[in-house]
């Protein structure tokens, strides 16, 4: 079992009397809708076990779409830990960017070391991760806890503290933002069906054009004079290289595609819309409710009801899948996907999506309990991402219609959509069986939610460069299980 323990900063019965109140300072007029009561559903003193299930007692109910001729049956598997350095926050930089604490409750991330509230383009690019094969995509979720409702002992290894470490580690390296390059994705455009003789020639162009793109991204700080100096020679040298993607991907008989038309790049200037209309700018009108909780919140990054010792996942899988009913494109850089809702008592049950589960029970998964496991099974959570992006943006207004899930019969895209590769992320637990029995495991969530298994939900940011992004829908389309 792998448990990061905590340290409780008031008594249980005085957190649980103050709850309201503490919601009613940080949040405005946010109605707090939780299990209280005199059986205080919320806390493991009196845990609702009416949200607990015993998973043999559930039916199968996971039914996979029949896969067609053409369907795209590779993975690429990327290793990225189970966040053994300790990175927490509970900001989200995709849903309320800019707003510290702006979650509420604790995220657990893997892959991009920098991650934060004030994360932009620009600072993910320039973050180290944790990822073994260099992705600097960003993958986070809430924190798992076994609450029991007993205050815990001082311990050397403290997530509050190292998240406040980790959030000033950030800050102090956090890029300022500045006038950056920006050039129109080209993975995302390549046709589904590489040939396999040709898959090294791309991978050697696409290498050049990062290559060349990040120069002049170096060099632009200084220029004095920017289409002289950076724009026209990275036009340039951007052409020769998609000039022999061109080449690379020609097919007799066939119309070729010219990559060269990707070769203009821009200037992107801070707090401007983008200059070539990839909608990589978009980002939802926070709430201001929430806006005001996240100034408020105070600095052990969560309110009242988020308790417990923090579940370090025993296991950790990102897996990138294909479609049943053809072959998939590349996923455009920077490109922002959301799973599940962690507002489902607010936005209604539309984007809930069922997660809890057990290994060995996988087709029989939960929407709104937990699972109890038999022995010699683990808890497990399956968060499976929308992979139908509509091959224009890389967010929306409210980080949802740029792509959405295929119809859950079919397995198609809705019209004017396109299937790019599917985020699986798996997280298997230790969570001991007694805490299980007795309802004690719980997910973090905002307060509004009161640890309610259907508010569980996940985010991606994918930064990937433009070679490794080609590699991935490679292995998927030739039917490859990659792993990295």
């Amino acid at each position: 079992m792998t448990m990061i323990r905590g340290r409780h900063r008031i008594s249980r019965r005085t957190k649980i009397a103050t709850l309201g109140a503490a919601v009613v300072v940080a949040a405005g007029a946010v109605a707090v809708v939780t299990a209280t009561g005199g059986d205080d559903a919320a806390s493991a003193d009196g845990a609702d076990r009416s949200r607990y299930v015993d998973i043999t007692t559930v039916q199968p109910n996971v039914k996979a779409v029949n896969r067609q001729r053409g369907a795209s049956r590779g993975t690429f598997t990327v290793n990225c830990g189970r966040n053994e350095n300790g990175h927490f926050n509970s900001d989200n930089f995709i849903a309320q960017p800019g707003v510290a604490h702006g979650a509420q409750h604790l995220h657990d991330y893997v892959g991009n070391l920098s991650a934060n509230a004030e994360s932009t383009n620009q600072s993910l690019v320039a973050s180290g991760t944790t990822c073994r094969n260099g992705d600097k995509s960003a993958y986070f979720w809430p924190v798992l806890r076994v609450d029991t409702g007993e205050e815990q002992v001082e311990n050397p290894v403290d997530p509050q503290a190292q998240a406040r470490q980790e959030r000033q580690k950030a800050a102090d390296g956090q890029i300022k933002e500045e006038p950056r390059v920006q050039c129109p994705d080209v993975a995302s455009k390549i046709d589904e069906e590489v040939p396999e003789e040709a898959q090294p020639r791309v991978e050697e162009a696409l290498a050049q054009v990062e290559q060349v793109t990040e120069e002049a991204e170096k060099r632009l700080p200084g220029s004095t004079a920017v289409d002289e100096e950076v724009l026209g020679p990275l036009t340039e040298r951007r052409k020769q290289a998609l000039d022999r993607l061109t080449q690379a991907v020609a097919r007799p008989g066939a119309q070729p595609v010219d990559f060269g038309a990707l070769a203009p790049c821009a200037i992107k200037q801070p707090d401007q819309p983008s200059p070539i209309g990839d909608g990589s700018e978009n980002s939802e009108q926070e709430d201001p409710a929430d806006a005001q909780a996240g100034e408020h919140a105070d600095h052990q990054n969560e309110l009242p009801g988020n308790e417990g010792e923090i579940q370090r996942p025993a296991r950790v899988e990102l897996t990138f899948r294909g479609s049943p009913v053809g072959k998939v494109r590349a996923m455009p850089k920077f490109l922002r996907v959301l799973y599940g809702d962690a507002k489902v008592s607010t936005n209604g049950p539309k984007n809930a999506r069922a997660s809890w589960t057990c290994t060995g029970f996988e087709d029989r998964v939960q929407l709104q309990q937990y699972v109890i496991c038999p022995e010699g099974s683990k808890v497990k959570r399956l968060h499976d991402f929308p992979s139908c992006w509509d091959g224009r943006n890389t967010d929306s207004a409210n980080h949802r219609d740029h792509i959405v899930y295929p119809d859950a019969a079919t397995g198609r895209c809705p019209r004017g959509f396109r299937a790019v590769p599917q985020l699986r992320i798996a997280l298997t637990y230790d969570i001991p069986r007694d805490a299980q029995v007795n309802g004690q495991y719980k997910v973090d969530s905002f307060p509004q939610e009161g640890n309610n298994p259907f508010s569980d939900h996940d985010d991606f940011a994918n930064v990937m460069n433009q070679r490794t992004m080609n590699r991935l829908v490679w292995c998927v389309n030739r039917g490859k299980n990659c792993r990295e």
